[in-house]
């Protein structure tokens, strides 16, 4: 697997910049033999001129041959052998079975969506036919259906080298869609997504789509300019809350404003009611252990809050996850930019007036230690809000309220978040009702009896939020609703039969099940 740091840009490799960088090694933060030329402002402006080139066709084309372009592009990813494995391991610090987890965690979501693409459902077709003699006046032929936007510029995350980056989930959806993508690769990683953006180049000839279809950019400073190309129709980003509202600013700033679909902050609270820690409090707690320190807690989904009910149920669980969590070992993370604001946030944490540290500690080093802290109530309703601001990696907060009622009366005014769990006995459900009730206008997925972390990749899941754990808590990222995204609805009035597209003609060619006069016609073909 040869190594070349070049840009991907119209099917070939560009190298105009004289800036260089490394790639570096996660666990020891020593540079490898690798290095990446940074994009210029050119090499970007010409990357978004070719998608938007490349546009008009590839929302054209059929569904069956867009559906081939995104299971070509899975073949592709599974196709790559160990040393790929490997060189994603050196640069996440991630162990293997990780790594090949998410490989087919994306890969699948890729043929996830070409189902949704050869289904058409997404395409939302709406037809009120002509009635000429309708009184006191016609009503023309109207079809509505829903086509891609354009080009997409996608950031690749940090935490997800596979399912969040180059051909992750907002790549798969854009193309899915009909848009073209360009990428920024994220610079903790530029090997991996190097050898991504091959297998992706490699799809693209198999499949005989435009080259144009997809790009991919190195270098930190790529973003910016990238957003501000006119050709560019929205973003996709997941990252830190301030990269997500700059980007929303730089988009708002626009000539023509795009939207930006970015995953930012979520501390995801869990609830745990005396009932269930009455019956399950020691698995409880080794599971909530577990779900705090998973992937060294880089997760958007761990869970960062806890809160219980006063009185020796929730003591008690304290005290057993205090003893699950003391022992746990020191972490390796996925970069030393990482590493360092966990560190900065836990010293953060430390300092908050009304809160104490009970496992781990504060200290410096070139791994991440897991850390328990417990806070008073009135921390989260404080008009600062500290307790829900995200401090990315292995840690949690244990907040203990007074009795139900102040529980209550804290969930309304929580912010924004990508999930919330509750963990509640069968005799508890009358009292979790209220509780559901008030979580479900603060989260994007509501979980009972589970932990947040895993996403399920699937047509139902939900991972978005208000904000600020998205910019947009109408969207996801996840699950085949996340084309929506990258989609508008455009109108045909009174069109002539051979000018429509396939979707809208009378003889439905794409066996879709459709809006017509009122009345759902047809159905989805099947598998």
């Amino acid at each position: 697997m040869e190594i070349v740091g070049k840009q991907f840009i119209d099917g070939k490799r560009s190298a105009e910049s004289e800036t260089r960088f490394f790639a570096y090694d996660a666990a020891t933060g020593e540079p490898l033999a690798y290095r990446f030329f940074a994009a210029t402002d050119a090499e970007v402006a010409r990357a978004a001129a070719v998608a938007g080139a490349a546009s008009p066709a590839y929302r054209k084309t059929c569904l069956k041959e867009r559906a081939q372009f995104l299971d070509a592009i899975a073949e592709e990813l599974d196709r790559l052998d160990d040393s790929f494995v490997q060189i994603v391991m050196q640069e996440t610090g991630l162990p293997e079975p990780r790594i090949r987890g998410e490989r087919l965690r994306t890969s699948n979501q890729l043929r996830l969506f070409a189902k949704a693409v050869s289904r058409g459902d997404f395409l939302g077709v709406r037809i009120d036919t002509a009635l000429p003699d309708r009184q006191p006046l016609p009503r023309p032929d109207i079809r509505q259906y829903r086509t891609g936007i354009g080009p997409v510029a996608v950031f690749g995350a940090a935490n997800f080298p596979l399912a969040f980056s180059v051909a992750g989930g907002d790549t798969a959806s854009a193309l899915a869609a009909g848009c073209p993508v360009v990428v920024k690769a994220h610079s903790a990683h530029p090997a991996t997504s190097e050898l991504v953006a091959s297998a992706v180049v490699r799809a693209v000839e198999r499949s005989g789509v435009p080259t144009g279809v997809f790009a991919m950019l190195f270098g930190d400073s790529v973003g910016a300019p990238l957003v501000r190309c006119p050709e560019i129709k929205a973003v996709g980003f997941t990252g830190s809350l301030a990269g997500g509202r700059a980007l929303s600013e730089i988009a708002a700033a626009r000539p023509e404003p795009i939207p930006v679909f970015a995953e930012m902050s979520s501390v995801n609270p869990v609830i745990v009611l005396p009932g269930a820690l009455q019956e399950r409090g020691s698995s409880l707690a080794s599971g909530l252990a577990a779900s705090v320190t998973l992937g060294a807690g880089q997760f958007c989904t761990n869970p960062g809050l806890v809160i219980g009910i006063a009185g020796a149920p929730f003591a008690s669980f304290s005290q057993m996850l205090v003893a699950e969590m003391v022992n746990l070992p020191s972490m390796v993370m996925l970069n030393r930019s990482i590493l360092r604001n966990y560190q900065d946030g836990i010293k953060r944490l430390s300092q908050i007036s009304g809160m104490h540290l009970l496992s781990g500690a504060i200290t410096e080093g070139d791994r991440g230690r897991p850390c328990l802290f417990q806070a008073s109530s009135e921390l989260l309703r404080s008009p600062a809000r500290p307790l829900e601001d995200e401090v990315f990696g292995p840690v949690t907060v244990l907040v203990t309220v007074k009795d139900f009622q102040e529980l209550l009366a804290i969930i309304p005014g929580l912010r924004g978040q990508l999930a919330a769990c509750l963990f509640a006995a069968e005799s508890e459900l009358a009292d979790a009702g209220p509780i559901v009730e008030d979580l479900e206008t603060r989260v994007g997925r509501v979980i009972y009896n589970d932990f947040p972390t895993g996403v399920e990749v699937c047509d139902a899941m939900v991972h978005g939020g208000p904000f600020p754990a998205t910019a947009d808590g109408r969207s996801t990222s996840v699950g085949t609703l996340a084309i929506d995204r990258f989609l508008r609805p455009v109108c045909y009035q009174g069109y002539p039969h051979s000018l429509l597209p396939e979707a809208l003609q009378d003889g439905n060619p794409y066996g879709l099940r459709r809006l017509v006069n009122g009345k759902w016609s047809a159905g989805f073909p099947d598998d």
